[in-house]
């Protein structure tokens, strides 16, 4: 059957992509091994033949603007952080390759001066509250610690820059300073000055503010457990290959915590979610009577009832797994913040527009801020670009139905996602000394 022409332009589809990122594509980078259908279990996937067909993306390569950096698929093992590696500027991000991920792995071992922001952050993830962090951060500061890292995040590269911002962020809602805004005065009142200049200096190098949340910690949070034999994309390394926290909120020879094991979900759920942002770019600037538009929401439905059940899966290890006092009243300071919002259910949401739902309520902007800016900028675009699809809320008929479908199947995922939250954050006595 020979698909519908697009009803969006090549120039009209041009403006989409250079609207939502800042930088395109790398040429090439969409034609690395196709990940698994997002409906297939474990790591052999289904057969050609009932794997869901790559969504178009409405764009020929021809146009797509050419790359400025480097190509955003490298090498899956772990890489240092010199203190001075400045190289050249970020691969690249394009949501359609790898959604919200990093281009490349997360940096697993820091060297150099930022082996102390490290072995901070380790140190301060399994303490038994929140005035034993606090503490670690008062070391370190009458060490001078903090102010010899601040002067050093200039020479850090891009990529170690997320590294570093990882580490700030386990430390700061270890504190409990998740809702601080570091460059505030009244902040000076409440956290160490010190650490709020290096959370400061760091927020400024990433250009992202608002970092302490879920993506920093769960998305920059992982590794391998063992390296991958071969080169492969950085969505397929997270979903076929068994995942370890970076720093663990549970101490070294004990099983992973609840909160180590929902931010492993998060990551997971941003890797089978991959087809998802595909979909959204495809039906971008479509028309609501497009014979090709209930077929990408079919298959858009069919995404949601697999992340779905990728949620489910992880649910009785989850709740059988320790936690402690310490570790709820991050997850608790988290929430309140709207901080724990999966990027992969907010690109469900601007296609869809249901509206920001965080375990409660809350708008759509206030769960974006957590969001690097070229990542916000993708959702700002699909929001205006999907707009006509929106439409169909209001009309009859079975195109209208599937799109009904696909907000229920949206509804039911972030259900999902909240009651894995709420199990997390369920009291239970854990095995996890008093003190680390």
């Amino acid at each position: 059957m020979t698909p519908t022409p697009m009803t969006t332009t090549p120039d009209a589809r041009l403006a989409i992509r250079a609207r939502a990122t800042p930088e395109a594509s790398a040429p090439g980078t969409t034609a690395t091994a196709a990940p698994r259908d997002a409906t297939a279990g474990g790591a052999g996937g289904r057969p050609a033949a009932h794997r869901i067909p790559p969504a178009r993306t409405g764009a020929d390569p021809a146009v797509r603007i050419p790359a400025q950096g480097g190509p955003a698929v490298a090498t899956a093992g772990p890489a240092g952080a010199a203190d001075g590696d400045a190289s050249g500027a970020p691969a690249p991000h394009d949501p359609c390759a790898h959604g919200f991920l990093p281009e490349r792995p997360p940096v697993r071992s820091m060297i150099g001066t930022w082996t102390r922001l490290d072995a901070m952050a380790r140190e301060a993830a399994v303490v038994p509250d929140r005035a034993s962090a606090l503490a670690v951060v008062e070391r370190a500061h009458r060490a001078d610690e903090l102010t010899a890292l601040r002067q050093r995040v200039s020479r850090l590269s891009p990529r170690n820059a997320e590294a570093a911002a990882m580490r700030v962020a386990v430390i700061a809602v270890s504190c409990g300073w998740s809702a601080l805004d570091p460059q505030a005065p009244a902040a000076r009142e409440v956290a160490n000055e010190a650490f709020l200049e290096l959370w400061a200096a760091i927020a400024h190098r990433i250009d992202h503010d608002q970092f302490v949340a879920l993506p920093t910690l769960a998305l920059h949070n992982w590794a391998p457990e063992r390296k991958p034999r071969r080169h492969i994309p950085i969505d397929q390394l997270a979903r076929t290959e068994q995942l370890v926290p970076i720093v663990r909120w549970a101490p070294e020879g004990q099983p992973l915590s609840r909160l180590d094991r929902l931010m492993l979900a998060a990551t997971r759920l941003e890797a089978h979610g991959i087809w998802l942002f595909r979909l959204a770019d495809t039906l971008a600037g479509r028309a609501p009577d497009d014979s090709s538009t209930p077929m990408a929401l079919r298959r858009l439905v069919r995404i949601q009832h697999a992340l779905r059940a990728q949620l489910h899966s992880e649910a009785a290890e989850l709740a059988a797994a320790p936690a402690t006092d310490q570790q709820r009243a991050v997850l608790g300071a988290l929430a309140e913040q709207g901080a724990l919002e999966p990027p992969v259910l907010q690109a469900a949401d601007a296609v869809l527009g249901i509206g920001g739902r965080r375990l409660g309520e809350g708008r759509r902007q206030h769960l974006r801020r957590h969001l690097p800016a070229q990542h916000r900028a993708w959702l700002s675009a699909m929001d205006r670009h999907c707009a006509p699809v929106r439409t169909l809320a209001h009309r009859g008929g079975p195109d209208a139905a599937v799109y009904r479908e696909a907000q229920e199947s949206l509804i039911a995922l972030r259900r999902t996602y909240t009651a894995l939250v709420h199990t997390a954050a369920a009291p239970t006595p854990g095995p996890f000394p008093e003190a680390a």
